[in-house]
């Protein structure tokens, strides 16, 4: 059973950064495309971002283009965002997933194992 571990959220004012980190108890992280997607309250859960098993693709959603970074470190079983110049309607509980795929997909239903999630609070 892969286990994915979200930290790295909290409250933070707009305009502001915060950096979130996901692990992977899997020894297979490495081959599996990995995913954030985002839920606001009242909304479906959305996607945010996806890079490829070596760094070598990235996807971003337009809402978060040319602000947010993803990546990985294999060695680590992590893969990161980096938010930067927050704004309140990033407020929401964000997930890491796996991708079920060998290629970087951003509908929910390709990725096959999710974290709990952390919750991300902008302020304006």
């Amino acid at each position: 059973q892969v286990q994915l571990v979200e930290s790295g959220g909290g409250l933070v004012q707009a305009g502001g950064s915060l950096r979130l980190s996901c692990a992977a108890s899997d020894r297979t992280f490495s081959i599996y495309p990995m995913g954030w997607f985002r839920q606001a309250p009242g909304k479906e859960r959305e996607f945010v971002a996806v890079i490829s098993w070596n760094n070598g693709i990235t996807k971003y959603s337009d809402s978060v283009k040319g602000r947010f970074t993803i990546s990985r470190e294999n060695a680590r079983n992590t893969v990161y965002l980096q938010m930067n110049s927050l704004k309140p309607e990033d407020t929401g509980v964000y997930y890491c997933a796996r991708g079920r795929l060998r290629t970087v997909e951003t509908g929910a239903g390709n990725y096959d194992y999710w974290g709990q999630g952390t919750q991300v609070t902008v302020s304006s």
